[in-house]
């Protein structure tokens, strides 16, 4: 594991570095406490000083707070600034707001707490979060440093796993883990519940099965499924999931990478919906870098379907609106692997960025629609 190091007393001192987001360890580290100011920190922060914490947690909270509110008064002094230019192409406002975003994201994780060896916090105030680091880190063996926003992340993923997101389709929770994506948009399960099952079909492929969700609803449809994923955390939560809703035996979740071997009636995949690079894990479940796995899911499909089978590629087209991917490229892709589609079933998202209007993206949020393409072999 990386190690950060920093001077303290007099003396250089070590320690093992955490980050789930990817960033090296700091190479220019400073202690601080109740005493630094939100202006101080900032400076820093925004030169590539990361800021060690030894003062009480509850003023870290606030402080990192503060740096929120300085970043967010950037950036709208930035917009005032472009005001009067020529407006952004949906791909340009795309690729500005994921800068920004992603620069946001290095500027917070500036400001670190330290770790003992069984996940324990040495400052004041701090709250035991053992159990949750636990679950996002396995076990520690020694003292450890991550930035303040990754630990509230992994706080907040804790609570998602204890208390479940509601599934209408299931009428039970779903508990995602730290790190899989939690099914919050609701309208893609739903297309799932509800497309018509393809003739005689009694068992499916769930490819990429994240928490589960998809899987479950397929086997609560009757189905059996097999269940893919690469990730570990997914294999476990998956199974987690599987067990809860007592659907062991008619869910079997493997690690496979896309396809597991042999044939089945029905195919499910709802892949990444953004081709693009991900900026951390949990990005893998939104970012598809260079469509990889839209396109080895299209160009394996019809290795793995029976006949007269059907598989559904669960989408939205945001990244159409975005510029990002065109109509065009996806129905060459679909045609390119000897697939026809049979019927595609639509529905508008309702989540809330939707319909915010200040979000940078709004314009191709307005206009996205999620789709389940039936998809079948040509010919």
């Amino acid at each position: 594991m990386t190690r950060i190091e920093w001077v303290e007393g007099g003396e250089t001192r070590a320690a093992a570095w955490r980050s789930e987001s990817g960033w090296p360890a700091p190479k220019k580290v400073v202690l601080a406490d109740d005493t630094m100011s939100a202006d101080a920190a900032y400076r820093l922060a925004l030169d590539g000083t990361a800021l060690l914490w030894r003062g009480d947690f509850n003023n870290a909270r606030q402080l990192l707070q503060a740096l929120v509110r300085r970043i967010e008064h950037k950036g709208e002094r930035g917009r005032r600034a472009k005001a009067g230019k020529a407006q952004a192409t949906p791909t340009e406002a795309f690729h500005r707001h994921r800068l920004s975003q992603l620069q946001r994201a290095r500027t917070l994780a500036m400001l670190l707490i330290p770790f003992e060896a069984d996940h324990g916090i040495p400052l004041r105030r701090a709250p035991d979060a053992r159990l949750a680091c636990l679950e996002a880190y396995g076990p520690a063996d020694e003292p450890y440093v991550a930035s303040l926003r990754e630990l509230l992340g992994v706080i907040g993923a804790h609570e998602w796993r204890r208390k479940g997101v509601m599934i209408p389709a299931l009428d039970e929770r779903i508990h995602p883990w730290y790190g899989v994506f939690s099914p919050v948009r609701g309208e893609y399960v739903e297309l799932v519940a509800q497309a018509p099952l393809p003739p005689g079909a009694r068992r499916a492929f769930d490819i990429g099965a994240g928490t589960g969700v998809l899987s479950c609803v397929l086997a609560r449809r009757g189905l059996q499924v097999v269940a893919t994923d690469m990730d570990q955390r997914a294999l476990g939560c998956a199974r987690e999931n599987v067990a809860r809703l007592g659907l062991s035996g008619q869910v079997e979740v493997i690690q496979a990478d896309l396809f597991p071997a042999g044939r089945a009636p029905l195919v499910v995949c709802n892949p990444p919906w953004l081709p693009g690079k991900p900026s951390s894990a949990i990005e893998y479940a939104i970012y598809d870098p260079d469509s990889r796995m839209l396109r080895g899911f299209l160009g394996g499909l019809g290795e793995h379907l029976e006949p007269e089978g059907e598989g559904w590629l669960v989408m939205s087209d945001f990244a159409e609106h975005l510029g990002l991917r065109s109509r065009e490229q996806l129905l060459g892709w679909i045609a390119d692997a000897g697939l026809q589609v049979v019927a595609r079933h639509d529905t508008r998202p309702v989540h809330p960025r939707a319909a915010d209007a200040d979000d940078p993206l709004h314009a191709a949020r307005a206009q996205e629609v999620t789709s389940l393409w039936r998809l079948r072999a040509a010919g």
